[in-house]
C-alpha cells in the first residue's frame, strides 16, 4: 500500500469527480436524507451506471461474421 501523502493536486482532481456526483444523487433525495444514506445510494447507482455502461458497450461491438478475426487465414 502507498504511504505518501496525497497532493493538493490530486484530491482536488478526486474532488472534482466525487462532488458533482454527490449533488446529483443529493438533489435527488428528500430533504432530511442524511449523508450516510447519499452515500449509500450513490454507491448504488454508480454500481448501476458500471452496469448500464459494459451492456451499453456491447450492444455496440461487433458480433457473429461482423467480429475482427485476429488471425490469418
Amino acid at each position: 500500500m502507498n504511504t505518501k501523502p496525497l497532493t493538493i493536486e490530486e484530491v482536488t482532481e478526486a474532488a472534482d469527480i466525487f462532488f458533482p456526483i454527490y449533488e446529483c444523487i443529493k438533489s435527488r433525495m428528500p430533504d432530511d436524507a442524511k449523508v450516510e444514506d447519499i452515500l449509500k445510494v450513490a454507491e448504488n447507482v454508480c454500481t448501476l451506471a458500471q452496469k448500464l455502461r459494459v451492456e451499453k458497450e456491447a450492444e455496440t461491438q461487433p458480433f457473429g461474421f461482423n467480429k475482427k478475426n485476429e488471425e490469418s487465414f
